[in-house]
């Protein structure tokens, strides 16, 4: 079975993404930021774009202005880039993706270096 349309467009629209925020994209505000995911809704008019960024808080909030101003132009770019009746609406969300795996990371290597109780009671 073959993938949906809305899913081969979106891949193409995440390496598009990528290479605009990394070559073209001068905002000093930019954060070191990923691509994460493209969802497209079935008709491709909307697109939620995921990110990550390597950061704080604060980065991450500046990324995403900077993201938010950036929008239209990026809009533009994928039209002149991909062949398409409309240009879907981006929608940039950050991913927590990788926050989450890393707590998950730290609470189990937590529970790996706690001593167990049936040992406690061998000591």
């Amino acid at each position: 079975m073959q993938p949906k349309r809305s899913s081969r467009v979106g891949d193409q629209i995440k390496r598009e993404i990528s290479e605009i925020v990394l070559l073209i994209l001068k905002d000093p505000k930019l954060g070191f930021i990923t691509i994460t995911d493209v969802e497209l809704t079935d008709d491709l008019r909307y697109a939620k774009v995921f990110y990550s960024v390597l950061g704080d808080e604060k980065e991450r909030k500046e990324s995403q202005q900077g993201l938010e101003r950036a929008k239209g132009f990026i809009q533009r770019e994928i039209g002149k880039r991909i062949r398409l009746k409309h240009i879907p609406r981006i929608i940039f969300r950050y991913d927590h993706t990788t926050e989450r795996a890393a707590r998950i990371e730290q609470l189990l290597k937590q529970v790996h270096t706690e001593p167990k109780v049936e040992d406690e009671g061998k000591v």
